[in-house]
């Protein structure tokens, strides 16, 4: 799934996972997320959160939380084009599994999300 505000960043990112035949899951914001994420079986069958930071209504910060709390297996990465490292520490810590700056080079985008999909969910916390 990718949260992302930005249309055209979703875009991006999208056809260049669906080239590595990804199934892709967008939202614009966090509360979209959280709704998208509760209908059907995508909080079982979700390999993989690209969430932003700074978003309207529920924020990166308080999805993450959300996700972190009734999904805690799914791995998350942040996309971000404002990189705070005390922001970045917090998030690692929540269990955050990587902190990208936008824009994300494609090569190390497909290389987190194929390490960490290949991983599969932390069902060991």
């Amino acid at each position: 799934m990718i949260v992302d505000v930005e249309q055209d960043v979703r875009e991006a990112i999208k056809l260049q996972l669906e080239g590595k035949n990804f199934k892709i899951l967008e939202a614009e914001n966090g509360e979209e997320a959280i709704a998208t994420l509760e209908k059907e079986d995508h909080l079982v069958n979700l390999g993989l959160i690209l969430c932003d930071i700074r978003m309207p209504k529920v924020d990166g910060v308080e999805c993450i939380d959300y996700l972190k709390a009734n999904a805690p297996g799914i791995p998350i990465v942040v996309v971000t084009a404002f990189p705070d490292t005390e922001m970045a520490t917090s998030l690692l810590k929540k269990g955050v599994k990587d902190y990208l700056i936008k824009p994300v080079n494609k090569e190390k985008l497909i290389a987190v999300v194929d390490e960490l999909v290949a991983a599969g969910k932390d069902i060991g916390l």
